[in-house]
């Protein structure tokens, strides 16, 4: 996303931190209780053996995102990512709870195709690579 006002462009850098976070801070949990993240897994007919590139995933794609680099690609990595964790761990909607979960996937994978669309804006280190390039 481009703007004219850069004192506006900082709120780019803000919501891609804000969006990316979750996905670092899940990665890290899921490192933390590698056995339990597995186990959960599992019981939802996905193999264990995949854990290690789910991590990955949301770490590495966390990250790109978190400091503006291969924006456009890790954005939509982590939309697809999310799009799979909808289809595959969020069907139950009994409660409230279960509701706001699904949802609050659903609004992430938004933000994230957004912002595939429209890029990182001016403070990201996709933007200063560009910059060096011309």
């Amino acid at each position: 996303m481009s703007h004219n006002n850069k004192g506006l462009a900082v709120f780019d850098l803000i919501g891609r931190v804000f969006l990316a976070f979750i996905f670092v801070f899940a990665a890290i949990g899921k490192i933390e209780n590698y056995h339990g993240t597995r186990l959960y897994m599992t019981s939802y007919g996905v193999p264990g053996g995949l854990l290690p590139v789910v991590i990955a995933v949301e770490l590495l794609s966390g990250l790109a995102v978190m400091a503006g680099l291969w924006t456009r690609w890790a954005a939509s990595l982590l939309a697809l990512f999310s799009i799979a964790a909808i289809a595959i761990f969020h069907q139950n909607f009994s409660t409230m709870s279960d509701q706001i979960v699904t949802l609050a996937e659903v609004s992430f994978t938004g933000g994230l195709i957004v912002l595939a669309v429209n890029g990182p804006g001016c403070f990201s280190l996709d933007a200063f690579l560009k910059r060096g390039k011309t």
